[in-house]
């Protein structure tokens, strides 16, 4: 079975052809989606990509909330389609009210870009499940807007439940609350983060390691469980 993976592009995106290539490398088959369509071509999972989608008027992640293919996002999530959100994907998420709380500008203002350190808190998602729980990752995270925030009892609720899917390691580098770098739905099927797994997937290219420069691919393992989610479900 070929797992088809779409990639939806919105004006501003930057990381869509990205995505598309890690999906091609971790064995999917990547289908490039439109915002302002409302056909979304018999995927199997979805990825919203990074970028700067409409400007980041508003507030980043506002207007594509809105966008017409996002009722069909809000409709496959609610069915239990796999939906990545990755930065500016993860900003869409939570203004589109499918994953809870919000996104602001970085605690010190500056956009940063650096390769993070990551804690996996949770892998019983269709995102993590090829992660161990507690595992150490490195991805590349490039933000103007990652703060994460949410009131004291939403965040006691995502810690209680286990829905903090990531959290940072070393360095707070935007000032979220309680670390928190990626949170999952109660179903696990929707996970939005900050730090770009797309760009770790492939040797030559991703964060330096101690084995080798650029020879990161920690990424790799949030396709792969995505793609064994759906193979798993169709089972």
């Amino acid at each position: 079975m070929t797992v088809r993976i779409g990639v939806i592009t919105f004006p501003g995106s930057l990381d869509d052809v990205d995505a598309m290539r890690a999906v091609r490398i971790a064995g999917g088959e990547p289908v490039a989606l439109w915002h302002g369509s409302h056909d979304l071509d018999g995927v199997d999972a979805l990825v919203l990509p990074g970028g700067f989608s409409y400007g980041d008027y508003l507030r980043a992640g506002a207007i594509a909330a809105l966008a017409p293919i996002m009722t069909e996002v809000k409709d496959a999530a609610a069915a239990g389609m796999p939906v990545l959100g990755i930065c500016n994907g993860f900003q869409m998420l939570v203004e589109a009210h499918l994953l809870p709380g919000g996104l602001i500008r970085n605690a010190h203002q500056q956009f940063i870009r650096r390769d993070q350190r990551l804690r996996v808190e949770n892998n019983d998602t269709a995102w993590t499940s090829d992660f161990a729980t507690g595992a150490e990752i490195v991805i590349p995270l490039k933000n103007a807007d990652g703060g994460y925030i949410a009131s004291d009892d939403e965040l006691d609720r995502l810690e209680g439940e286990g829905l903090v899917a990531f959290r940072y390691l070393g360095v707070n580098p935007n000032g979220s609350l309680r670390d928190i770098a990626g949170i999952t739905n109660e179903r696990g099927n929707v996970v939005g983060l900050m730090p770009h797994p797309e760009h770790a997937t492939e040797e030559g290219f991703g964060p330096d390691t101690p084995a080798a420069m650029r020879s990161g691919v920690d990424g790799i393992p949030f396709f792969t469980s995505a793609i064994a989610a759906v193979v798993g479900s169709a089972a």
